[in-house]
């Protein structure tokens, strides 16, 4: 006979695992159930919505009405003053492009009267980023949704468990398969692999045979499948992979943390929308404010967890971003040194880096020279990668 107890093992805490159910439902984009204080309210993903999935969710709802979510940020790329999630009432007539337009464009047709929101939508907006969605989503009062035989049930979320389950994922994270992996050139490492407490996975990649009880030189790079994979030019993420490499096979060895935050914690969808939105003229910092994003999503809990898992504890970190010296910090971990990795400055990713210094604080003083030269008209390096 298996107790209650043998079944909290196995399972979890069941608003845990609700939340893990309603993470699952906005990736698919489907509705889910939030309760707060007041009402339970319906709330929906608009990213991915077409008019079909919109009529239908007016109809579930019904006879409420539903309003547009966004986060502060947003309202504020909007003009709205926020300090918090703004509701904004969309009424029957808007369609499903329009609703998007006013999550996601830089200058929407009309922006409709603001709306109270319920106590959920912090909640709703947490989970809509946890699950890489739009950080805005349709919302209404959900005591009108009834259940019928031809409708599944939906998922029911407990809004202040949505914070617990995004603070226990890194406390859970562990170890589940590692393995030596030869690299070109002769350089031998091993791949960690890490999975969180809501399937997410990361990856230390070990090179060399670092002396882990010692300061260890550590990158923490978030995953850029557009410059690590293809080479993009429009950022400096795979050049900055390179030169940590590099340099840590230089030093005899030492550790890249490969997490799982693309887009600097956005998701890769995101990270394509506000690319289109630097193209319009935007700057990266910029871009993400108008979708709804903060300056960085990252979260550094998880980087902390797996150096503790590894057994290291003093860093010397390869990085030119602050933010990221005070989240290992917070993570536990002792920093004693910082390493700058500047990689080449080009015609394509030369704005995005200037707004990376003078708006982020990130140590660039390399690129105050390259600003000085003219841009590369046939795009090529301003400044040469060093060779190992």
């Amino acid at each position: 006979m298996v107790g209650d107890s043998e079944f909290a093992v196995l399972f979890g805490p069941v608003e845990h695992i609700a939340v893990d159910r309603g993470l699952s439902e906005f990736r698919s984009g489907r509705p889910i159930l939030i309760s707060g204080a007041g009402p339970s309210q319906l709330a929906m993903p608009v990213d991915g919505m077409d008019e079909a999935r919109l009529a239908a969710f007016r109809q579930l709802c019904a006879p409420a009405v539903p309003y547009l979510v966004i986060t502060s940020r947003r309202a504020c790329a909007l003009g709205l003053a926020a300090s918090g999630p703004v509701g904004l009432a969309i009424g029957s007539e808007e369609g499903a492009t329009k609703i998007l337009a006013l999550a996601s464009d830089a200058s929407p047709d009309r922006i409709p009267a603001v709306v109270p929101v319920s106590a959920a939508a912090m909640a709703a907006i947490d989970l809509a980023k946890l699950a890489h969605r739009l950080p805005a989503l349709l919302m209404a009062d959900g005591a009108s949704v009834r259940s019928s035989a031809g409708k599944p049930s939906l998922i029911k979320v407990k809004a202040d468990a949505v914070g617990e389950v995004r603070r226990a994922a890194s406390a859970a994270l562990a170890v589940v398969a590692e393995s030596s992996v030869p690299l070109g050139g002769g350089l031998q490492t091993r791949f960690v692999v890490f999975r969180d407490g809501i399937g997410g996975s990361s990856v230390a990649v070990i090179i060399g045979r670092p002396d882990l009880a010692r300061p260890v030189p550590v990158r923490l790079h978030s995953a850029c499948l557009t410059g690590d994979v293809f080479g993009s030019r429009r950022c400096d993420c795979g050049d900055q992979l390179r030169l940590a490499v590099a340099r840590i096979d230089q030093e005899g060895g030492g550790v890249i943390l490969y997490l799982e935050q693309e887009g600097r914690g956005v998701g890769l969808a995101n990270k394509m929308r506000a690319y289109a939105l630097q193209d319009a003229g935007l700057d990266t910092i910029d871009a993400n404010a108008t979708l709804g994003f903060d300056d960085d999503e990252r979260d550094y809990a998880v980087a902390g967890r797996m150096l503790r898992l590894l057994g290291c504890r003093q860093v010397r970190l390869l990085t030119n971003n602050p933010a990221k010296l005070d989240g290992l910090a917070q993570a536990g971990v002792e920093i004693v040194g910082r390493v700058p990795l500047h990689g080449p400055v080009n015609a394509d990713n030369r704005r995005y880096l200037t707004a990376k210094a003078t708006r982020a604080g990130h140590k660039l003083d390399h690129l105050l020279g390259a600003l000085a030269e003219p841009a590369d008209p046939d795009g090529e390096p301003v400044e040469p990668l060093p060779r190992r």
